[in-house]
């Protein structure tokens, strides 16, 4: 067992992570019960420690500094734990706990270890399932879903060999069918299902199941992968591959300027991946093109056939088809990015490593069979390597569960390309490494960066060595920090240079990006005192409104007479109708109604996006710099 300056020595090197969580513990409130939950559940982590009576007082050359706080009566906290884990759960959850002197200061190491494979999941009593489940997900606390289910219940059938009402094998292409001859034919041409007629092939793949009246009906399986256009169109309709070609690298709020190009793909999905890919091969850079004025030929994007159809098939594959949402492949001037509905059941810590937990497994096994997809989990360490050695960056994933929903990030950008070499050279006196030049080429491209994507550049990083690596960057001003814990991420410092050549006004982007900051921690600066004074915080309203010209003068005042204690559903119901007539970043709702952003994001926006009330306007990007909350889903 840990002791607790063990456990304080990490935090203030690589602050809370996966296995460890700091609480003031003042009471035993909701939040620890749920990070105890969460460590017991978690899969393969192994339990993790609760360090009561820690407090982070700030940063220190980059790093975060926690301190002890005293804890005025440890053996009622220590009983309260006790108790709770033994009467909140449906399984009794038996701490470890250590009293311990730090500094002069009492504190409380807890250590949950992971509840057995039989007692899984454990959950709130009182909350029930799924809703009182919760997983541990880097250093938060999750709640689970009908998927997280299946990964406690293994035996559970999964959402893709459940049968479709009304779908029949009428309903089936005979070219998807005939397709999946012939790819299977080529990896094993002994394969004893080749020789089934295609009724039997189906029930093998389970495709199809037999009713007691003789008659088929299709599965998810059978209906998804080869199922007809105009069926899936009846039975589906949300499902489709949407090719989206936006002009410059950010997503654009203006529905009326959004989009370049559109493609809208219907069918099977064994028949939609080459269709996908020369979508998306068609669209890109092809030969030399040297444009008027310009000294320099454009390079084409020579873009790796076997990482897209890698990115493409994960995305298929993981795909959760119980969300009402399409496949959505976004073009971006600087990257391609893939989003597929569904968050990704492995933890983002473990991303790339072998093994893989399997959303749709009877869909996984076809395209696996016909070698459309890598088995046993290592599509993304194959995405990796195959743009490694394309010289191109290296892929990002970000799977987000509140949004649910997984992105794959290419930048279609050469590393070892002249202008990148040009431009990196401006940092050759900061002592840069590898991964150091790879971030703030990814900065540039993207905007922002966090400890996850950090790793994802070099798999062999650890998260002590992308922590030490990013508050270095900061250090040196070429990074700026923003939020916290969880919730941290990395910006252009003021010591970035971007000085893009045919940069498609990214140095307008960022200054617009810095001035939205700038303005943003002027906001944060000054909350305390615009909650103390209300006039002020009604002429910051106002100030809202006169750039929106959109938030009405009874509404500001409805939220200017808001009591100190409101009800959390009368302040979501305000909260949704604020969004629905302009976006609003966190800050500007907490200056509005009067309450901390970090209270309006726990407390209201988190529950309101989980509940699809809110949407993110930069959904590619949850902690992006500008996120604001908009009623408008972005399609």
């Amino acid at each position: 067992m840990k002791t607790a300056q063990e456990i304080f020595d990490q935090l203030n090197s690589i602050d809370e992570n996966v296995r460890i969580d700091a609480k003031r513990a003042s009471e035993i409130d909701k939040s620890i019960m749920e990070t105890v939950c969460a460590f017991a559940n978690e899969p393969g982590l192994g339990g993790g420690y609760l360090l009561l009576g820690a407090v982070r007082t700030g940063f220190e050359n980059g790093l975060p500094v926690y301190v002890p706080e005293n804890i005025e009566n440890p053996d009622k906290i220590q009983n309260d734990v006790t108790t709770q884990c033994s009467s909140m759960f449906n399984v009794r959850i038996r701490p470890q706990i250590e009293t311990e002197v730090v500094n002069g200061n009492t504190v409380l190491v807890v250590k949950i270890d992971e509840a057995p494979e039989a007692q899984k999941p454990i959950y709130i009593v009182n909350r029930g399932l799924p809703q009182g489940a919760f997983r541990r997900v880097g250093s938060s606390d999750q709640k689970c879903t009908e998927d997280d289910m299946r990964v406690f219940y293994s035996s559970a059938e999964s959402f893709d060999s459940t049968t479709v009402k009304g779908a029949t094998l009428d309903d089936i292409d005979e070219n998807a069918v005939a397709h999946y001859r012939k790819l299977r034919a080529k990896v094993n041409p002994n394969a004893e299902e080749l020789s089934y007629d295609d009724k039997d092939l189906l029930m093998a793949l389970r495709a199809c199941e037999k009713e007691k009246d003789g008659s088929y009906i299709l599965t998810y399986t059978g209906l998804v992968v080869f199922g007809k256009s105009m069926s899936l169109r009846r039975l589906l309709p949300a499902l489709r591959v949407d090719y989206i070609r936006v002009s410059g690298n950010r997503w654009i709020e203006d529905p009326d300027k959004r989009f370049e190009a559109t493609i809208d793909m219907r069918g099977p999905l064994i028949l939609l991946v080459n269709r996908a890919i020369n979508a998306i091969k068609d669209d890109l850079p092809k030969g030399f093109e040297l444009k008027k004025g310009s000294l320099q030929a454009d390079t084409p994007i020579d873009l790796p056939n076997d990482a897209l159809r890698e990115a493409l098939v994960n995305a298929f594959i993981h795909c959760s088809f119980r969300l009402n949402q399409p496949i959505q492949i976004i073009r971006y001037s600087n990257r391609l990015e893939i989003i597929n509905p569904g968050f990704s059941l492995k933890s983002p810590e473990t991303l790339g490593e072998p093994g893989s937990v399997q959303r749709n497994p009877f869909i996984s096994t076809i395209f696996h069979d016909t070698n459309l997809a890598e088995t046993k989990g290592s599509g993304i360490r194959s995405m990796r390597g195959h743009m490694k050695n394309a010289g191109m960056m290296p892929p990002t994933f970000e799977s987000n569960r509140s949004a649910n929903q997984f992105t794959a990030r290419l930048l279609l950008h050469h590393l070892l390309d002249n202008e990148t070499i040009q431009w990196l050279s401006s940092y050759a006196d900061y002592s840069l490494n590898n991964e150091q030049r790879l971030a703030l080429v990814f900065v540039r491209e993207v905007g922002a960066i966090d400890n996850i994507t950090y790793r994802q550049l070099n798999s062999d990083i650890n998260n002590q060595k992308a922590s030490f690596d990013l508050h270095n960057l900061c250090t040196k001003g070429l990074l700026k920090q923003k939020g916290q814990s969880k919730n941290t991420y990395y910006i252009a410092g003021e010591r970035f240079v971007n000085n893009r050549a045919n940069g498609e006004n990214s140095n307008a982007i960022q200054e617009n990006s810095n001035a939205i900051q700038e303005n943003n921690n002027a906001i944060q600066e000054n909350s305390n005192a615009i909650q103390e004074n209300s006039n002020a915080i009604q002429e910051n309203s106002n100030a809202i409104r006169e750039n929106s010209n959109a938030l009405p003068a009874d509404l500001l005042e409805r939220c200017k007479n808001l009591k100190k204690w409101e009800s959390s559903e009368k302040m979501k119901s305000l909260i949704v109708e604020l969004c629905t007539f302009t976006p609003l970043s966190v800050n500007d709702i907490a200056i509005i109604i009067n309450r901390k952003p970090s209270s309006v994001r726990y407390l209201y926006t988190n529950p309101l996006v989980e509940d699809g009330k809110l949407f993110y306007t930069i959904p590619e990007m949850v902690k992006h710099p500008d996120q604001k909350y908009t009623t408008v889903k972005n399609k």
